[in-house]
C-alpha cells in the first residue's frame, strides 16, 4: 500500500524564540539541516543525524522536526517497528511505530514535543495507519530532567495524548518487566477491523500461543 507524504509545518513560540515544527522532511532537506549538538539521547548526534536522513528516505519513514533556523533541535521518527520486535510479526503495511522522540535540554518545557506530535497527525495519511510507541523507563532522561520514573511516566504520557496515543495493555515481556513502561498506540480513522483483531494478536501473543 503507498502512503502518500503531506508536508506541514507551524511555528511554536518559546521563551527562547519561535521554532519551526515541520515534516515529513525529504532525506536531501534533512541533510542540509545542522544537527543540534545536545541531541545525544540515542547516539553520537552526527550519527544520529545520518540515520535519520536514511529513516526519511524509506518509503514508510517519516521524521518531523523542530528547526531554530537551520538547525534541527528536536524530531521525532516513524518507520516501520523493528524486524526483531513481536509488532513486525504480523508483517502489518498499516502498523508504522513512533520509534524516538528528542528535544534538547533547552527546549524542555516549552510543548516542543507535543508540538511535534500535533504536525505529524496534521498528514491524513496517518489516519491509514496504527501508530504505535513502546516506552522503557531506561530510555528516559530521568538523570537530565531530575523527574522519578512515575513522574516522567506521566509528562511522557501526556506528550503521547497530543498525538492520539492512548495506553494499550500487552503482554509484552519486556514492556512487562518493569510497571513504568507502556504500549501506547493510536487507531487511524480509516484502519479497518482486521487490522485492529490482528494488532489485538500481537499484543496478546503469549494468550495466543497455546
Amino acid at each position: 500500500m503507498e502512503h502518500k507524504k503531506t508536508y506541514n509545518a507551524k511555528e511554536l513560540k518559546t521563551p527562547h524564540g519561535s521554532l519551526i515544527i515541520e515534516g515529513p522532511i525529504s532525506s536531501e532537506k534533512l541533510a542540509s539541516y545542522e544537527f543540534h549538538e545536545g541531541l545525544v539521547a540515542f547516539r553520537v548526534p552526527e550519527q544520529q543525524h545520518k540515520a535519520l536522513v536514511e529513516i526519511s528516505g524509506l518509503e514508510e519513514g517519516r521524521i518531523i522536526i523542530a528547526r531554530d533556523r537551520n538547525t534541527i533541535v528536536g524530531y521525532v521518527t516513524y518507520l516501520y517497528p523493528d524486524p526483531l520486535e513481536r509488532w513486525s510479526e504480523g508483517k502489518m503495511d498499516n502498523l508504522i511505530e513512533l520509534g524516538a522522540i528528542e528535544v534538547i535540554p533547552k527546549y524542555r518545557g516549552c510543548s516542543v514535543g507535543k508540538n511535534l506530535l500535533r504536525v505529524s497527525m496534521m498528514d491524513d495519511a496517518m489516519e491509514d495507519f496504527i501508530i504505535i510507541t513502546t516506552e522503557y523507563y531506561w530510555h528516559w532522561d530521568l538523570k537530565g530532567t531530575g523527574l522519578n520514573v512515575w513522574d516522567y511516566r506521566k509528562v511522557m504520557e501526556k506528550m503521547m495524548n497530543a498525538g492520539g496515543l492512548e495506553w494499550y495493555a500487552t503482554d509484552d515481556p519486556e514492556i512487562c518487566s518493569h510497571p513504568a513502561n507502556c504500549l501506547m498506540a493510536r487507531m487511524g480513522k480509516r484502519v479497518d477491523n482486521e487490522s485492529i483483531q490482528q494488532f489485538d494478536r500481537l499484543r496478546f501473543m503469549n494468550r495466543f500461543m497455546y
